[in-house]
């Protein structure tokens, strides 16, 4: 009868889950609450469909490991895997692609913009009059210092999985879970002390949205490292099975492509123009 049942394929049909519905009313309850935060009402419902949806991913990961760790995560499982985070990572770059369109648009057509009352796009210049653009040399060139080096410590810790060296492993996930840390600290500083606010002006909207999803997606990557460093701890990752790091540090190299673009478009070469136009 045992044989009967045995699974003769490496595909995983996955079990009856719970999480897909309950995810998908959490995050109902969290968007339809936060239209009506928006709008002057209680951040309440909000605050109860984000506890939702941090607790669906919270079980839809667990469980996910325990398959892991029970041999459901085939080589052709894997292959399954990899497609669909590249799938997700393209969905990434589509949605930083909005936000360079909409910064580009307004940056080369800056006459044809919305002429806010505080601030005039005279003589299509960028950034517009009276906004102060950010030095990009002092803490945007230190970001991107510490984007890089992380870039290199996470690629160390892949190397030292691969090795079997989990020493390695672990010292180059701290390296980097720090490096996450200390860029998110420095964004956080550069926001205290800006010039300009995300209303006002088309330059603040698209600034602010542009490098504010970027400093969201570095959170989301450091708790995803954490989480992988945890893993290690606990013995999870082997050189032949560590999907979940290996996923982690792609997520984290497409952190910093993206960041290097924005500091080469929002930070120099804004700045150029506001030096020019000065």
């Amino acid at each position: 009868m045992a044989e009967g049942h045995a699974k003769h394929h490496d595909y995983h049909v996955v079990d009856p889950s719970p999480w897909p519905i309950i995810g998908a009313i959490a995050a109902f309850i969290m968007t339809a609450g936060a239209v009506l935060w928006l709008h002057g009402g209680s951040a309440l419902p909000m605050s109860l469909g984000l506890l939702g949806v941090l607790y669906t991913m919270f079980g839809w990961w667990r469980d996910i490991v325990r398959e892991s760790r029970t041999g459901y995560h085939t080589k052709v499982v894997q292959i399954a895997f990899r497609y669909g985070t590249i799938l997700f990572i393209a969905s990434e770059v589509m949605f930083f692609v909005a936000w360079f369109w909409a910064f580009f648009d307004a940056a080369l057509f800056s006459g044809e913009a919305i002429n806010y009352s505080r601030f005039e796009f005279t003589g299509g210049t960028w950034p517009p009059k009276g906004i102060e653009a950010l030095s990009p040399w002092h803490l945007p060139l230190l970001n991107t210092l510490i984007l890089l080096t992380s870039a290199t410590t996470i690629t160390w810790a892949h190397h030292a999985l691969l090795e079997g060296d989990r020493q390695g492993l672990k010292w180059g996930l701290w390296c980097t879970i720090l490096l996450g840390l200390l860029f998110s600290t420095c964004q956080a500083y550069e926001y205290m002390h800006v010039h300009f606010a995300f209303s006002g002006s088309i330059y603040g909207s698209t600034f602010f949205m542009a490098t504010g999803f970027h400093g969201f997606h570095v959170i989301v990557g450091t708790i995803f490292l954490m989480v992988c460093l945890l893993r290690t701890y606990l013995g999870d990752f082997t050189p032949e099975r560590h999907f979940g790091f290996e996923a982690a540090a792609w997520y984290w190299h497409f952190v910093d492509v993206v960041w290097l673009f924005l500091f080469t478009f929002v930070y120099v070469w804004a700045a150029a123009g506001a030096s020019a136009a000065h």
